[in-house]
C-alpha cells in the first residue's frame, strides 16, 4: 500500500535509541536542526530504548515496523538516525523501510559538502565524504550485485567491479590527502610568518550555533558570514585586532564549530583547520548561555580539544547571547570566573547582538596578551588572511537509495 502513496521529497522521519548513555536527546531537537540545515524538513519523531543495538536492523524488527508505518502515515522519502549506522544495518533498514535510510554522520557530511567555500575547506570535506564512502561500498554499489564473473569465474556477484570501485576511492582519497597536505604547508608559514611578528594568537571555537562568527565579527568589524543554524562557518577567518588598552595588535581567527558525535573522519580531515586552536596562546570558548544544555555543548568541546592536543592551551569563557536570558537569568556580575576540570577559568557574559559586555572583554583581552610596542594602528584593523575564497561548494552527497 505505501508504493501507492507519493512520498514527499525531503520529508524525514527522525529516530533516536537511548542506550542508557548520559544526556540522550529524547526531544531529537539537535538531529532536527541537523535535518533543516540540510534541506530536510522533519515531520515525525521517534525515540525508543534498547539496551544494545540490534546486529542487522539496529533497532529490532518490531521498531522497524513501526518506523516503516510512521514513514508512510506522514509520507516521508527518508529516514534519519541520530546515532551511526554499520554499512549493513543501512542497507537491511533500507530493505525492510522502503525508504531512503541515513545516519547522523552522512548529515553532517551533507551539511559541510554544501557549506565549504574555501580550497582547503573543500578538501577537507571531500577527504572525509571519501572516507565516509569507502565504507559504504556494500550499500552505494549494491546495484553491482545483479554483476556476475566471467564465463567459468565462480566468485561473488560483481567482486571484480567492487574491488575497481574500491581501489578508485582509495586513490582519490591519496590524491586529496596530498594536496591537502600543500595546503597545511602553505598554512603553516602564514603561521610561521605571525610568529616572527611576536603576533598574540587568539582562536574562536565552542560549540556550533554559539554565536562565534557574531562575537567575531562585533570585534573586528567583519563582515563573516552569521547565522542563526548548525556550522554557519566552516572556512577559518584570521583577522588582525587592535586593542588599545594593550597598545598592541593580536591576531583572532574564527573556526568551525563543534558538535556531540563530530564525525572521526571529520576530525582527521580538518586538523588543518584545527590546527589553528592548537597553535593558539589563547582559546576564546563560546558558550550560549541560553542553551539549557549549555554544560554537555562545554563538555563535547572540552572532549574535541583533547583530541587535537589542544586542552593545555589557556581559555577565556565567553557566555554568549546574554540578550536571549530572562531577567531573571540574568547574572549578578558580568565578569567571574567558572571551574573546569578543577582550574578556575575566567569567564564573561556578553551579547554579541547588543554589544553589552564586548568592551569587558576587549579589556580582558588587553590584560592576557600583555602590551607590546604599537606596530599597527586602529584604522590598520585589517584582514590578515580569509579562507573563503568563493570558489562554490563541492556536490553534496547523492541521497539516493540503493535498489
Amino acid at each position: 500500500m505505501s508504493e501507492l502513496i507519493p512520498r514527499q521529497e525531503g520529508a524525514a522521519v527522525l529516530v533516536g535509541v537511548d542506550f542508557g548513555l548520559p544526556h540522550f536527546d529524547s526531544e531529537l531537537e539537535e538531529l532536527g536542526l541537523l535535518a533543516q540545515t540540510a534541506g530536510l524538513t522533519p515531520v515525525a519523531r521517534l525515540a525508543c530504548k534498547r539496551k544494545a543495538p540490534d546486529a542487522a536492523l539496529f533497532v529490532g524488527s518490531g521498531k522497524a515496523e513501526e518506523i516503516k508505518e510512521l514513514a508512510a502515515l506522514y509520507r516521508a522519502s527518508e529516514v534519519i538516525f541520530d546515532q551511526a549506522l554499520s554499512p549493513a544495518q543501512q542497507r537491511n533498514l533500507e530493505r525492510q523501510l522502503d525508504v531512503a535510510v541515513y545516519d547522523r554522520t552522512f548529515l553532517i557530511l551533507e551539511i559541510f559538502a554544501q557549506r565549504a567555500r574555501s580550497h582547503e575547506g573543500k578538501l577537507q570535506v571531500e577527504l572525509a565524504r571519501l572516507q565516509y564512502l569507502s565504507t559504504r561500498l556494500v550499500r552505494r554499489w549494491s546495484h553491482l550485485e545483479r554483476q556476475t564473473g566471467g564465463a567459468g569465474v565462480r566468485g561473488g556477484p560483481g567482486e571484480k567491479q567492487i574491488e575497481l570501485d574500491r581501489r578508485m576511492i582509495s586513490e582519490s582519497i591519496k590524491r586529496t590527502r596530498e594536496r591537502l597536505a600543500k595546503v597545511q604547508k602553505q598554512r603553516g608559514t602564514q603561521r610561521r610568518q605571525r610568529e616572527r611578528r611576536d603576533t598574540f594568537n587568539i582562536s574562536l571555537v565552542g560549540y556550533t550555533n554559539a554565536g562565534k562568527s557574531s562575537l567575531f565579527n562585533a570585534l573586528v568589524k567583519a563582515r563573516a558570514y552569521a547565522a542563526d543554524q548548525l556550522f554557519a562557518t566552516l572556512d577559518t577567518t584570521t583577522r588582525h585586532l587592535y586593542l588599545g588598552d594593550a597598545r598592541r595588535q593580536v591576531s583572532i581567527s574564527d573556526t568551525v564549530g563543534f558538535i556531540r558525535d563530530l564525525p572521526h573522519g571529520l576530525v582527521d580531515a580538518f586538523k588543518a583547520t584545527l590546527q589553528e586552536a592548537v597553535d593558539a596562546d589563547l582559546l576564546l570558548h563560546v558558550v550560549d548561555a541560553s542553551n539549557q544544555h549549555y554544560p554537555e555543548q562545554m563538555a563535547e568541546v572540552q572532549s574535541v580539544l583533547h583530541e587535537i592536543g589542544a586542552d593545555t592551551v589557556p581559555q577565556l569563557l565567553v557566555f554568549n547571547k546574554l540578550d536571549a536570558l530572562e531577567s531573571t537569568q540574568h547574572p549578578l556580575h558580568l565578569q567571574d570566573e567558572m571551574e573546569i576540570d578543577g582550574v578556575q577559568v575566567p569567564r564573561i557574559f556578553l551579547s554579541a547582538r547588543t554589544g553589552e559586555g564586548v568592551p569587558l572583554l576587549r579589556a580582558e583581552l588587553a590584560r592576557q596578551s600583555g602590551s607590546a610596542p604599537d606596530t599597527m594602528t586602529p584604522a590598520a584593523d585589517a584582514e590578515l588572511h580569509d579562507a573563503t575564497d568563493g570558489l562554490g561548494t563541492i556536490p553534496p552527497l547523492t541521497r539516493e537509495r540503493s535498489e
